[in-house]
């Protein structure tokens, strides 16, 4: 009987860790989560398959514990989805990005390169690396021009990935994912934020709900989606570096008017610029063209952006009547 294949998945209590973690389960994976020794891990995320995963303390600013998780449980398979990845964040804390996101995967990367060069490498590189961009839309080939430390950071995650793969002959692939959600988004990402608020409103829980440039416009998929295309990359012959998107572009002004039109109220009437939630650069435009991974990986995208935000306001609906009846009970 052949053994089973064990994947090391960082960043595992995260939306797509989470969501990852499941998929590999589904695909007979023996699942292992790094998580930081912290007091405040959350695991609401993976509570329901937190039995069958086994989770283990490791940082990316330590590689020593890094090359002790390696040793120990072998994986054949590592997804590097740790990161400190909100945006706004990254300008409060320049240093602590560049540490985690940016250095973080170097160390992850000589960690197998030293403990075992044949282990499969997905890093997870993001949109935001194009930032000001170059060329509409963004392909494997455009030029980068980050416009936050957070995707300064993920450009350096990404040239190492690449730079490891051609010096130690390494299979390390990263994925340029555009924005991705779903009901485990956590509340600070702009998507949540609507439909959470939202809920809250319709409820009768909040009035108002405060957003940034109304007018970016992003390319935004389903997470579940999106980690198939994680694990495609590893299941190829050769390592390579995909875009993975939609190909299609949503101003903040459409997801507001998706997520307040799902429970027939008018989204003018319950929102406002918030001068604080404008950030000192702007990304105004992201939209990928995927065709690359539809053609090698045999992807695509089966949520729509509506489907995707009528699934998150029905979840958080869900969420807030369930908590209002236990305070009820």
């Amino acid at each position: 009987m052949s053994k089973r294949k064990c994947a090391l998945v960082t960043g595992i209590t995260g939306q797509d860790g989470s969501y990852l973690a499941e998929f590999l389960l589904d695909q007979g994976y023996d699942v292992i989560g790094m998580v930081r020794r912290t007091s405040t891990v959350n695991f609401d995320r993976i509570r329901h398959i937190q039995e069958r995963v086994k989770l283990v303390p490791g940082d990316l600013m330590d590689e020593v514990s890094l090359m002790a998780i390696l040793r120990e449980h072998r994986p054949s398979e590592v997804y590097n989805l740790a990161a400190q990845s909100f945006v706004p964040t990254s300008w409060a804390q320049p240093v602590l990005t560049g540490e985690v996101t940016a250095l973080g995967v170097t160390r992850i990367l000589d960690a197998i390169r030293m403990v075992d060069p044949e282990i499969r490498f997905y890093q997870a590189s993001s949109s935001e690396m194009f930032g000001k961009v170059q060329e509409v839309p963004q392909t494997e080939k455009t030029t980068f021009y980050p416009r936050s430390p957070y995707g300064v950071a993920k450009v350096y995650g990404h040239w190492i990935t690449v730079n490891y793969r051609e010096s130690y002959n390494l299979f390390a692939c990263s994925g340029i994912l555009f924005n991705h959600e779903s009901p485990r988004r956590g509340l600070e990402f702009v998507t949540h934020k609507v439909t959470y608020h939202v809920a809250k409103i319709k409820l009768g829980l909040a009035d108002r709900v405060p957003l940034g440039n109304l007018d970016s416009q992003r390319d935004w998929g389903y997470a579940p989606d999106y980690v198939k295309a994680m694990w495609l990359m590893l299941q190829q012959d050769q390592p390579d570096d995909y875009v993975v998107a939609t190909g299609k572009t949503h101003s903040i002004r459409r997801l507001c008017e998706v997520a307040f039109g799902y429970v027939g109220l008018n989204w003018e009437d319950y929102v406002y610029v918030n001068p604080a939630d404008l950030r000192p650069a702007e990304v105004d435009l992201l939209i990928g063209d995927a065709s690359k991974a539809r053609r090698q990986l045999g992807w695509t995208p089966t949520v729509t952006f509506e489907q995707m935000i009528e699934l998150m306001v029905e979840a958080d609906l869900e969420a807030l009547r369930h908590e209002q009846v236990h305070v009820r009970a």
